[in-house]
């Protein structure tokens, strides 16, 4: 009985650990995405793609 305690305390931390890493991992991302939409190129046009489809 008492290794079953054990091992649920042992997925809970686990669980919390994989939680905290990945919500950092998201918000360095996040922070670097919005850097590189800061970034211009001048004096080239952008290519405009129009997509029509029907709804399903």
């Amino acid at each position: 009985m008492n290794i079953l305690k054990n091992m649920e305390a042992i997925f809970l931390a686990a669980a919390v650990l994989v939680g905290v890493t990945s919500a950092a991992h998201a918000a360095s991302i996040a922070k670097h995405e919005r850097y590189d939409a800061q970034v211009t190129i001048e004096g080239q046009q952008m290519a405009v793609v129009k997509v029509t489809a029907k709804r399903l």
